[in-house]
């Protein structure tokens, strides 16, 4: 199970887009407080529309109730600081997506923690960064098409459109 894990996420539109990725994936959505908004929040269940209902999502009151419940787990954590690229990494069927807010990314101080863990996704030199939902959406699915997409269809198989 790939695990997406959002510290101090501030945006709830992009918490409830990415809990609609999370839920139609069957990732596991983890929220670090604080949160920038509250979870009953118009624009964030607006954001999840009728998928909350499938989303497995857990808040903690810190990063480090987040390390200690997902113990032997891989991270890797997202930021326009790091070298490596998204796809240089192999993200196994059981790893922690780790992403910032939206207005300041990942401490700096877990990053360089980090380093060997960090990963980016490219965009065009002189742009600040993606949209953080996106940014999940891009990893999740590398995470699973690394992994087959093994997990997502239940028959094992992708949904093909058939005329």
């Amino acid at each position: 199970m790939f695990h997406v894990v959002l510290v101090e996420p501030e945006i709830p539109q992009n918490a409830g887009n990415i809990a609609r990725t999370c839920a139609a994936t069957g990732c596991k959505l983890h929220l670090v407080r604080p949160l920038g908004f509250e979870l009953d929040d118009k624009y964030l269940k607006r954001a999840g529309l009728d998928y909350w209902q499938y989303a497995d999502v857990t808040v903690h009151d810190s990063f480090q109730d987040v390390l200690a419940s997902l113990d032997g787990v891989p991270f890797y954590y997202f930021t326009t600081k790091a070298r490596k690229c998204y796809t240089e990494a192999t993200f196994g069927a059981d790893c922690a997506l780790v992403f910032g807010k939206e207005t300041a990314g990942l401490d700096e101080e877990l990053l360089v923690a980090n380093r060997e863990s960090c990963l980016r996704i490219p965009m065009r030199d002189g742009l600040r960064s993606l949209n953080l939902s996106n940014c999940v959406a891009v990893a999740v699915f590398e995470a699973f098409r690394q992994n087959n997409f093994s997990g997502l269809e239940e028959r094992g198989e992708l949904h093909r459109l058939q005329w």
